[in-house]
């Protein structure tokens, strides 16, 4: 049901998970632990899998929080439970309040979980290649700054994503990086197929967090669309599947 990062597990009074499929009541293409929201899937079944995932983090169900995401660098300061209605959007939340749990919707993207465990500040990012692009992993590093984190003392781990032998790319993408900075091109290596390229998405994240300062990074090197414990946003496409279900990979302070 749920695998963890080792440099994360070692700080006291934290909670995480990366979790798998396994472990909830969805059926189908959703089986078994869908918590997405916004998938088609029964949102009874949904909000049973989320319960289960906030119970395993150590947190009320009502505080197991995750936003509308939106591809974005925006960042929202979490302190209590939503209120009732549609989601807060934004692609990233920060905390230092126990029994609140950061959680990142993904399907392929890069989910990136932070802490510094000095400050007791944590963070939760959803880095698919626009917010990665974008500046989502520096917009969660700075907000966290302002909660009193240091940039020298977060801890960082890269989840379960699409890794490059399965992230097939057109040239207009590989431009669209090469245009932001030149030096993006070290991400691509050429497909099998002409006018293509395989995008190393967790080398370009571990390389902005880099950049950004951050010194401790792990990285669970785990493919999404190759392995089949994990939900697929591309899988299900090249299945013509109508729709494919979503993790929600979480951290929380102890309360």
């Amino acid at each position: 049901m749920t695998l963890t990062s080792s440099l994360l597990s070692a700080v006291p009074g934290l909670r995480h998970s990366f979790f798998t499929r396994e472990g909830g009541v969805s059926g189908g293409i959703y089986s078994a632990l869908n918590g997405g929201l916004g998938s088609n899937d029964d949102q009874a079944r949904v909000a049973e899998n989320r319960r289960r995932m906030a119970e395993h983090v150590g947190v009320a169900a009502d505080r197991f929080l995750s936003l509308h995401q939106i591809h974005s660098p925006d960042v929202l300061v979490a302190e209590t439970a939503w209120p009732s209605g549609p989601r807060p959007k934004g692609d990233a939340m920060v905390t230092k309040t126990p029994g609140i749990a950061l959680g990142v919707s993904t399907a392929d993207c890069g989910p990136v979980l932070f802490v510094d465990p000095h400050a007791r500040v944590i963070g939760g990012a959803h880095a698919g290649w626009k917010g990665a692009l974008t500046g989502v992993l520096e917009s969660t590093i700075a907000a966290m700054e302002k909660l009193g984190a240091s940039r020298s003392g977060i801890i960082a781990a890269i989840g379960p994503l699409i890794r490059q032998d399965s992230y097939e790319v057109g040239n207009e993408f590989v431009a669209r990086f090469i245009e932001a900075d030149a030096e993006n091109a070290m991400f691509f290596i050429p497909s099998v197929r002409e006018g293509h390229a395989m995008f190393d998405l967790a080398g370009f994240i571990r390389t902005r967090l880099e950049a950004a300062g951050i010194l401790m990074i792990d990285d669970l090197g785990l493919d999404t669309y190759a392995d089949e414990r994990f939900f697929s946003y591309r899988r299900s496409v090249h299945r013509k599947e109508p729709d494919y279900g979503r993790h929600v990979h979480a951290i929380a302070l102890e309360g």
